[in-house]
């Protein structure tokens, strides 16, 4: 006979079991709903390039397949779960030693699987071809950030000198380009949805992968290989532009230094710049008090060895990984919802003073592993050699904050 504590214990799971299903039903169905979402950054449903549109026409081929084949698995499931559930009825019989059933159902998932391959197959060799690419773009992956180089050369309608960035890549639409990948320090896996696939990005080995836009716009992405403390930080996009407008970007990243004007307050800044920033972060032809250049040393600081170049920082409008917009929400929305003839155009404004989020870059230079953790502190640094992870607290006061916002300001 079952004791009162055990019939209670019954009792109560018989009554949570209702809510539980309904609750977990609700969820499921909320899942459904947002992966259906219209109009995600990164909805690999909308293809917006050559590469991109393979990756789909695959899924549009596979995903049907796959969905059919989970549907008979559960439908059957579900009838042998009701059906042969264990009332005290004898066993079932058993269809062991029936070869015509045992052969069909290996004849028939071995068909599926090949129908499956052989396209599969397809697209991951097309997918590889690089031959036809025009374009170079170098991308390093580090935690977390990513590094984008253009190295000096004939394509991208000629790179005349090496341009460096982080966060975005700018290339010209109709134009397949060349990404050649690699890490500093962990995996990382460099993903844009809607322009191509997902590729590793290897610590001494370099992987390369295809992209190209059909028309012009900003295209998100993320990496998809997770890289430690800070992995859901580390973002990326893609902006794809009109030649004559790729040829002005290409103008304004080659644009030799302006020092700020004497006795203002991005000329403080300038100074703040050097003694607080300068060893980490290079600008391209700044020149210290005697006329030297300022080389940055980040090797010396950082365990993946390099930190973002903040030459042109304001023709970017993002910063931190991409984490943060260095524009105001309804400045970006002017950037990202401009259409595809006038996307380029208005990027190319960059960041002005009336459009810069200075909350989040306040916030960032108050406090950066506060407002992204990165193990920039003192208790990892006996597994680094003593270099940090990401960009430390350096203590700034608000005056060098306001002095650093004025000086970059100007770096467009």
């Amino acid at each position: 006979m079952e004791s009162a504590s055990t019939v209670n214990e019954v009792s109560r799971r018989a009554k949570l079991r209702g809510p539980t299903a309904r609750i977990a039903l609700i969820a499921g169905l909320g899942v459904l709903a947002a992966g259906c979402a219209q109009n995600a950054p990164q909805d690999t449903w909308d293809p917006a390039g050559p590469n991109a549109q393979m990756i789909n026409d695959l899924d549009w081929l596979v995903f049907p397949i796959a969905g059919v084949v989970g549907l008979i698995v559960v439908v059957f499931v579900a009838i042998i779960v009701v059906k042969f559930r264990d009332r005290g009825q004898p066993i079932p019989e058993q269809t062991h030693g029936r070869p015509a059933l045992e052969i069909a159902l290996t004849i028939i998932p071995a068909l599926i699987l090949i129908g499956i391959t052989i396209p599969t197959v397809g697209t991951i060799m097309a997918l590889s071809e690089t031959d036809d690419t025009e374009c170079i773009v170098n991308v390093t992956g580090q935690q977390w950030w990513w590094e984008i180089d253009y190295p000096q050369q004939d394509g991208c309608s000629g790179v005349s000198s090496p341009i460096v960035t982080s966060g975005q890549m700018v290339i010209p639409v109709g134009t397949p380009v060349l990404v050649r990948g690699t890490s500093r320090d962990v995996i990382h896996s460099w993903w844009i949805p809607r322009l191509n696939g997902k590729k590793d990005m290897v610590p001494g080995r370099v992987h390369t992968v295809r992209l190209e836009a059909d028309e012009p716009g900003i295209y998100a992405g993320q990496c998809t290989e997770f890289c430690g403390l800070s992995h859901a930080n580390m973002r990326m996009e893609v902006i794809a532009m009109l030649p004559d407008d790729f040829e002005a970007w290409k103008a304004q990243q080659l644009a030799p230094y302006q020092a700020p004007e004497p006795d203002t307050l991005a000329a403080t800044g300038e100074a703040t710049y050097v003694a607080q920033c300068a060893r980490c972060h290079q600008v391209n032809g700044l020149e210290d008090a005697d006329g030297a250049p300022v080389i940055a040393r980040p090797d010396l600081q950082v365990y993946s060895g390099a930190a973002p170049n903040l030459s042109h920082l304001m023709t970017r409008n993002t910063f931190a990984g991409a984490s943060w917009d260095l524009l105001t929400d309804e400045c970006r929305a002017n950037v990202w919802d401009a259409p595809p003839d006038v996307v380029g155009e208005r990027y190319l404004e960059g960041v002005s003073a009336d459009c810069l989020n200075s909350v989040d870059l306040r916030e960032w230079l108050r406090n950066a592993p506060a407002k992204k953790p990165m193990y920039a502190d003192a208790e990892k640094l006996d597994e680094t050699g003593g270099l940090v992870r990401g960009m430390p607290n350096l203590a700034l006061s608000e005056d060098q904050i306001d002095e650093l916002i004025a000086y970059l300001l100007e770096r467009k």
